[in-house]
């Protein structure tokens, strides 16, 4: 018999949506000079909000009122006082975190238990984490007396809206700089609620400024003459154009791009706790994921019984409303991306890939797809080369450990990898021959503030999180 769950959905009660929101500059809302755009839920289509678009104007403002911030504040503070706003922005994110949870779920789609449990917690964490340093730079191995780097222009993806501004954010202020950070324009909300949070920790103004916009307001950010640190996190394609544009110029750059990680899955695995894994890792938020596990290798002798495994496990996710406590698989974030998840998925039934979705009825509106699995999939398909960045999982099969390497490292990408084996031994030699900047054994999608994550090749350089990551916003005194 099946068990049915009754519907426990997450009342909006708590938000309070602005139906016209503006910029935050110098510590104050204000108005944008160009054209204003809507966000929408994706689950439902309706609109949440008006969102101000930043221009030109707008982008001076933002970066003169970073760098006054700076050369008369925050970069003269203590780290001591400096960790003290940190601690306090991170508590207050755990006491609205409810508020940011259905939030973010509203103008992403992701469903409401891994913004509760996933997406704020681990916000909060990172200020936690990038606090308890602001006043120990000196013995993170940087100098004895690290220098940070000016007004950091931070531009972030709509996978992660609250998470990225936090790993970009915390420690960008541990380190002194200031901050220009402009989020993804369909997924702008819990940043401008991040605003709040800054006015109610007594911030100093111009210390975070945040600009909404498209894809143009980035540029003029990338471009300003007066920013000296970018950190980017979104398209290998937009990484490598912000790559030309900065060419030449003394600003420092992190990139953290896309992949096509490779989960490896060896005979001795226990199949049930890698299932589990492997779902994780692809499924997790709809596959907005750019380290997801989309490239399932298989060895030969387990693929069969692993493969039903996977199919009986991914008959009981639960797709629809991400409000709702119980859903598993939320909403696509947006009509764009889910017309090249269906381009792709399509070339990949065209190449001769068998797949197969489990029954599951789609809501009539909002952008939605179901799980997917193509098997018979080879290394020159379509779906095993290019990101999908959706529920879409590639099982290919191998049989020696060196074929698992030349194909999990048949690819431009080089984010984050899995091994499920027991002997630790040849985890150890998997992890040291995979090219990627991750490498999870026995697990997947796992992440915490005092570890780096960052990629190789076209995945992007550079690591945040860990003492790694604030490498990238401080400078030695004897190179400043």
């Amino acid at each position: 018999m099946s068990f049915q769950y009754a519907p426990a959905p997450e009342s909006t009660s708590i938000v309070n949506i602005k139906s016209s929101n503006g910029l935050f500059i110098n510590g104050e809302f204000t108005p944008g000079h160009g054209t204003p755009f809507k966000t929408i839920n994706p689950a439902t289509e309706e609109v949440l909000a008006e969102i101000a678009q930043a221009n030109q104007e707008d982008v001076d403002a933002a970066v003169r009122a970073a760098r006054r911030a700076y050369d008369k504040s925050w970069s003269k503070m203590p780290g001591r006082d400096r960790g003290k706003y940190l601690f306090r922005i991170a508590r207050l994110i755990q006491e609205r975190a409810r508020e940011f949870a259905v939030l973010e779920t509203m103008d992403n789609g992701k469903p409401i238990r891994e913004s509760r449990d996933v997406d704020v917690p681990i916000a909060a964490a990172h200020f936690f984490y990038h606090a308890g340093w602001a006043d120990k730079l000196e013995f993170a191995g940087f100098g004895s007396n690290p220098q940070s780097l000016g007004v950091a222009a931070q531009i972030i993806p709509w996978n992660f809206p609250l998470l990225m501004l936090a790993w970009k954010i915390a420690p960008a202020l541990a380190t002194g700089n200031t901050v220009v950070l402009k989020p993804a324009e369909t997924t702008p909300l819990t940043a401008l609620l991040f605003a709040e949070i800054c006015q109610q920790a007594d911030l100093p103004p111009g210390v975070v400024n945040i600009l909404t916009g498209d894809g143009e307001t980035g540029r003029m950010l990338v471009e300003h003459p007066d920013v000296n640190k970018i950190a980017f996190t979104g398209s290998t394609a937009v990484g490598q154009a912000i790559q030309r544009q900065i060419a030449g110029s003394s600003k420092r750059l992190t990139l953290e791009l896309g992949g096509k990680a490779a989960n490896i899955v060896f005979d001795d695995a226990p199949i049930d706790q890698a299932v589990e894994g492997i779902v994780n890792g692809i499924y997790f938020n709809q596959g907005h994921v750019c380290c997801a596990g989309s490239r399932l290798l298989l060895q030969e002798s387990i693929a069969e019984q692993t493969i039903e495994s996977l199919k009986r496990r991914l008959q009981t996710l639960r797709l629809g409303d991400p409000l709702d406590k119980n859903t598993d698989i939320g909403a696509i974030n947006s009509r764009e991306q889910l017309n090249r998840i269906i381009d792709l998925t399509q070339s990949g039934e065209d190449e001769g890939a068998q797949r197969w979705s489990p029954d599951c009825v789609l809501p009539a509106k909002g952008f939605w797809f179901a799980p997917t699995v193509f098997t018979n999939v080879t290394q020159a398909h379509r779906i095993a080369r290019e990101e999908i960045f959706g529920p879409v999982l590639s099982v290919l099969t191998f049989r020696t450990p060196d074929e698992a390497i030349e194909k999990a490292n048949n690819t431009p990408y080089g984010l984050s990898a899995g091994i499920w084996t027991e002997k630790g031994s040849r985890i150890l030699g998997m992890a040291n021959k995979v090219r990627a900047g991750v490498v999870w054994a026995n697990t997947f999608n796992r992440f915490d503030p005092a570890s780096p994550f960052g990629g190789y090749k076209e995945s992007g350089f550079g690591r945040e999180g860990g003492i790694q990551g604030l490498g990238a916003y401080l400078t030695s005194e004897e190179s400043s």
